[in-house]
């Protein structure tokens, strides 16, 4: 989205780890000459109105950061995305399969994999304070094709062929 200028940012307070999220997207916001609009969201009725207020606001973009309230609330949130017309970026393709338009981010399987062979690993009698520290190693990018075109967007045949999954 060449014209991108105003993304608005859905984020619980309540989560741990939100404000650090959230000064890490204003940066990022920044050094790409976008317009951050941050809308709290604490529970799963506050999603109506802050992509209300995203398009009363004219934010012609928008992301979450990724908490329960938006996880279990990813297909109202792909409905309300759809009827504000708001293209809108994951973190978790549990979304992008919900409807909404792409996700970038580690990948849950592979995540899931890591996890057994640590289960192994202690079953086997490892101590776990004595195991490494892993950061993710595999992730994906998952296009939903249908939101692209109902949106009225084109994705580059570039952006499709790096997909690890379009979804039609």
């Amino acid at each position: 989205m060449p014209s991108l200028a105003r993304v608005a940012v859905l984020s619980n307070p309540l989560e741990p780890n939100a404000g650090e999220f959230l000064r890490e997207t204003r940066q990022a916001a920044q050094a790409l000459g976008v317009h951050l609009q941050p809308f709290d969201i604490r529970a799963p009725r506050d999603l109506e109105g802050a992509m209300r207020a995203a398009s009363r606001e004219h934010a012609n973009g928008f992301t979450v950061l990724t908490d329960p309230v938006t996880l279990y609330g990813r297909v109202r949130l792909a409905e309300l995305a759809a009827r504000h017309r708001l293209p809108g970026i994951y973190s978790e393709r549990l979304f992008t399969e919900a409807g909404g338009l792409i996700s970038y981010g580690a990948s849950d399987r592979a995540m899931h994999r890591l996890a057994a062979s640590f289960a192994d690993r202690i079953l086997k009698g490892a101590k776990p304070s004595e195991l490494p520290v892993e950061q993710p190693r595999t992730y994906e990018l998952v296009i939903n094709l249908k939101t692209a075109r109902a949106l009225g967007l084109t994705i580059p045949p570039s952006l499709l062929a790096r997909a690890d999954q379009v979804i039609e």
